[in-house]
Order: C-alpha cells, then structure tokens, then sequence
C-alpha cells in the first residue's frame, strides 16, 4: 500500500517516490566534483532563507524510497520545527551559515541610512518587503527594518507595517545574536538605541 495520498489532480506513487530519490542521488554523485569550500558541520548555526536561525543537528546517510541520500537536519527552536533535506540540495534551497561581522556592519549602516519612501501601493510594498524578509539575506532585512521603522512607533503605522517590522527584526535579532554570542534581549536593546538615534 502507498504512503502518499490519491488526489483529484494526481497520484504521488511510490515508483514516483523512488524517481524523485534516485534523480537526487544522481545531482548528489555529479555535484561531488565540486567540494563545498565551507561544509555543515554538526552543531553549526545557521539560517534557512524561510524559517530563520537554526542549528544542524545531524548530518547523514539516510534511505529514502530505496535510495541512500546524504541528507542533513535541522532543528528551529523558535518555531519548534524539524527539516530534512538533501546535503546536496541544502545551498541551492537557501541554507546557509551565520554571516561574518563585516555583513552586519554593512546591515547597521543601511539600518542608519534614510528610509527609503515610496507613494505605491502598500499591497504591492508589502509584498516586496515579505520577499525581502524571506530572502534571509541580513541586508535585504536591514532595508526592511530601516523604511519601516519610521511609522512603527507612530500613529501613522498600520497594522500589517508592524508585522513586517517584527518579523524583520526578529530574523534580524536572531542571526547577529548568534554572531556575537550575545542574548537576544541585548542584541534588540542595541538596535532598538540605533534605530532611535538614526
């Protein structure tokens, strides 16, 4: 009997299961002459473009529709989550290791800088800032923070400008926490002092 459910639009078969697999392992084999220069290792922190900071809890041969894959799994505390994916797939999915401090300086001066006003449509501004956030990109993030912050403790904002806000911070907060081996409380006093003066 199959694991995957029967759908009006289609069935996900095993022998489907086992294409997908084997079409991995395949990338997985061909990649292998190109050697990531910077490997995950076990215990590394690192950001996942669209969950935030999390933390590689192993990394390993597991057997997937019949087909052994190196895959790699991380754990979220913020949100409780578990992920596993190929190693051979974890960069192109947006995986990546905590940025270096020169990053976060070139974050702290866009945060510092004018914020950047638009007259368009909000749905269409919002959208843009949504993509930013889930990028995972420190820079793209510090963008947000800085031409939101503007109506965040005013009267101005709305409600959903707040959410962005939050969401930009916390991913923010997060990853330079890490960084710095600071607490994540610190790191939001810091920030909070910047943004305030800028």
């Amino acid at each position: 009997m199959s694991m995957f459910r029967t759908t009006q639009k289609g069935t996900v078969t095993d022998a489907m299961a086992r294409t997908a697999a084997a079409t991995t392992a395949a990338e997985a084999k061909s990649s292998t002459a190109v050697k990531d220069e910077d490997p995950f290792r076990e215990g590394d922190a690192i950001v996942y473009a669209a969950h935030g900071v999390g933390r590689v809890d192993r990394i390993g041969v597991d057997e997937i529709a019949g087909t052994k894959l190196e895959m790699i799994q991380i754990s979220f505390p913020g949100n409780q989550m578990t992920l596993r994916i190929p190693l051979s797939k974890a960069r192109k999915s947006g995986l990546r290791k905590i940025v270096s401090r020169e990053i976060v300086d070139k974050a702290m001066a866009i945060i510092k800088g004018k914020p950047h006003v638009s007259r368009g449509m909000w749905a269409r501004r919002a959208v843009a800032y949504q993509e930013k956030i889930n990028s995972g990109d420190l820079v793209q993030i510090a963008e947000v923070l800085r031409d939101l912050r503007r109506n965040v403790d005013s009267l101005d904002g709305s409600f959903s400008e707040r959410k962005l806000f939050e969401a930009a911070q916390e991913r923010f907060v997060a990853e330079v926490a890490v960084l710095e081996g600071k607490e994540p409380t610190e790191v939001l006093e810091n920030l909070t002092e910047v943004m305030k003066a800028a």
